[in-house]
């Protein structure tokens, strides 16, 4: 019985005086020292506590969705910053899909997919516009390697004529169609028009093409230039045309084939343009004047006069 009593739970006084002087003072049990550092305890309170964080947590997901669909104006710097929100694949992608139109094959549908934006367009035609002013320096360079006679001089214009030339062509040309389409939707219903920054999207990636087929103008053959040309401009035309007949076709005949051909033909007249302009035959200013040969006058020999005789 001794043992008995010995296991038998007895209340210490000293205890139970301290805690009824400070009742708010944690204690800390024997079952709570025993407890698992792994396992954590969870106070469950009041059903009303917890709809109130629900209904807290509600408000705030709902403020974060109206920030989220609140879009910033046109006029502000977080507007445009999404149209140059684009990764390098995604990149590469749209320049290959460029590179190899396929019929029934439309660009802003499988590599746009309504995610249009301008960093490709922008870079690409700041690089066409440098490659074609430097390597039209370097035509007249290899061309004075060949022909000593021929004059260079730096041609800086070169460089603000081809960037003019690029991006007003880039920007007006997709404005005016875009402007077409959407008149044309008024008399077509069914007619459903790119938006204007996906018309330019199409026309900025086109014109990658034409950046190595500069390079290659370099070789001074003039059948093979016009080769390299005449491909480049059927991959890039055939581009356009893939990608804007699904549109195109739901017009009357007649406005479907001016449209493209009005496409295909400001086309050709950019690439033989430049071809033109940027590799041109040289000029006569460019070439060296002959050395010219200065005739020294005939000597004139004088005969001495003999004196004549003093008077005596």
């Amino acid at each position: 019985m001794a043992a008995a009593d010995e296991l038998a739970f007895h209340e210490f006084e000293e205890a139970t005086n301290l805690l009824a002087e400070t009742p708010y003072v944690a204690t800390t049990s024997i079952s709570d020292q025993l407890t698992p550092k792994g396992h954590v305890a969870v106070a469950v309170g009041s059903g009303g506590s917890y709809g109130a964080d629900d209904e807290v947590e509600e408000s705030d997901k709902t403020a974060l969705l109206q920030e989220e669909k609140q879009q910033p104006g046109f006029w502000t710097f977080s507007y445009y910053q999404s149209f140059f929100d684009v990764d390098t694949l995604q990149v590469l992608d749209r320049i290959k899909g460029s590179l190899l139109p396929r019929p029934g094959h439309s660009f802003v549908r499988h590599h746009l997919r309504n995610r249009p934006d301008l960093y490709g367009p922008f870079w690409i035609c700041a690089t066409l516009a440098f490659v074609l002013a430097i390597t039209g320096n370097l035509t007249i360079v290899l061309a004075q390697r060949r022909d000593p006679s021929i004059h260079y001089g730096p041609q800086f214009h070169k460089v603000t004529v081809a960037g003019i030339t690029i991006y007003c062509y880039a920007w007006l040309v997709p404005l005016a169609l875009w402007a077409f389409l959407q008149w044309r939707k008024g008399v077509r219903e069914r007619m459903g028009p790119y938006t204007f920054l996906e018309t330019v999207c199409v026309y900025g990636y086109s014109l990658f093409i034409f950046i190595p087929t500069v390079v290659l103008w370099l070789i001074p053959v003039p059948w093979l230039q016009w080769l390299f040309g005449a491909l480049a401009l059927a991959l890039s035309t055939a581009s356009l045309v893939f990608t804007l007949w699904p549109i195109v076709r739901e017009d009357t005949r007649l406005v479907a084939s001016v449209l493209l051909s009005a496409v295909i033909l400001l086309h050709a007249l950019l690439a033989m343009g430049c071809k033109f302009y940027f590799f041109q035959p040289l000029s006569p200013e460019h070439a060296a004047p002959p050395p010219q040969v200065t005739s020294l006058p005939p000597t004139i020999f004088f005969t001495p006069t003999p004196p004549k005789a003093m008077a005596t």
